[in-house]
């Protein structure tokens, strides 16, 4: 009798246990047309792909859990299309220009998020670039937050020389700044400044020896090549982004892209998938329009691995899916929180 005959019908082999199939190894360089490829498989085929490459570099049942605040909001001179705090949109979008938070406002934020069991703090501000006189202030958020024991992460805009040492000797641990689409595309959907200068800012955060977080927007009439574009160009940044957020187009009444058609749910999961795919050892966050996304659509997200959230009631100026809801879909899920 062999080991098998002698287990219950009904059992089931634990995670460890099963054999999981090698998958291909990536090529040094993600082309377009390579990246486009993955988009074009069956989706059963891409999920699967997706789903090995996951868990040969991450438990595949946890999920990290970030928060976000708006630190200073509106008021923003540039015009990001799909953007609620760009002042060239106040009076249709309503959204006032407020003066930065105080230190301990937001550090009161920051100890309310890790009792709620986050374990990043993302702060978030609306403008071009900060000034020296913003610098020392958020300088001194970055100490205090990190001092909670907390990792931090700060999206400030465009950087200029000698800023980002300046966050680094604060104890910044990751800078957001998403190329939000590929270059082709970019002028689409801002024009106040180029994809370029987004690519300068990252090169300063990474010299800076600060961790990478960047990603982009789907849904505001990209094409599935200008997806892969973008994703082709975050995989192929040496290295690539220690975590990419992948966000899902929430139209904002009054910004331009208001009346934009939603993308089809099946696309969305089939960008998570080429994330994870293309960027095997980055975190993949389902980052914001979750909170509009069915549980079951959420599910083959993290299946496709996704495994990093924005754990909070909103986000810088949209609702995200709730504690409480996420504590519920979990359970249901089986997954845990890193």
């Amino acid at each position: 009798m062999n080991d098998m005959t002698s287990l219950p019908l009904n059992a089931v082999p634990s995670p460890a246990a099963q054999p999981v199939a090698a998958a291909t190894p990536a090529p040094a360089r993600w082309t377009v047309s390579q990246v486009k490829a993955l988009y074009e498989l069956p989706l059963m085929d891409l999920l699967f792909k997706a789903h090995v490459v996951h868990r040969e570099n991450f438990p595949p049942n946890e999920i990290q859990r970030s928060a976000l605040i708006s630190i200073k909001t509106g008021g923003c001179s540039e015009d990001c299309s799909y953007c609620s705090q760009s002042a060239r949109y106040q009076k249709e979008t309503g959204t006032q220009r407020e003066k930065l938070m105080e230190v301990s406002d937001v550090v009161e934020a920051a100890k309310q998020a890790k009792a709620n069991g986050a374990t990043r703090f993302c702060m978030g501000a609306a403008w071009r670039g900060p000034k020296e006189k913003q610098m020392e202030v958020v300088t001194q958020m970055i100490r205090e937050v990190k001092a909670l024991g907390m990792e931090t992460c700060v999206t400030l805009g465009m950087l200029k020389e000698g800023q980002a040492e300046q966050l680094k000797e604060a104890g910044l641990g990751y800078y957001n700044h998403n190329v939000d689409t590929d270059a082709e595309f970019y002028a689409n959907v801002i024009t106040s400044h180029t994809h370029a200068d987004r690519l300068d800012t990252i090169a300063m955060v990474r010299n800076a020896g600060i961790k990478v977080c960047s990603g982009g927007i789907l849904g505001m009439g990209e094409s599935r090549r200008n997806r892969a574009a973008m994703v082709a160009q975050l995989a192929n940044l040496q290295p690539p982004p220690d975590s990419v957020p992948i966000n899902n187009l929430v139209p904002i009444p009054g910004t331009p892209l208001a009346a934009s058609e939603k993308l089809d749910n099946f696309e969305f999961v089939r960008t998570i998938a080429a994330a994870r795919i293309t960027m095997p050892k980055s975190y993949v966050r389902l980052s914001a329009g979750r909170e509009s996304m069915t549980e079951e659509m959420q599910a083959l997200c993290f299946f496709a691995g996704a495994n990093s959230i924005f754990y909070c009631d909103k986000l810088l100026t949209t609702v995200n899916n709730g504690t409480n809801r996420d504590v519920a879909l979990f359970a249901k899920l089986g997954l845990t929180f890193a």
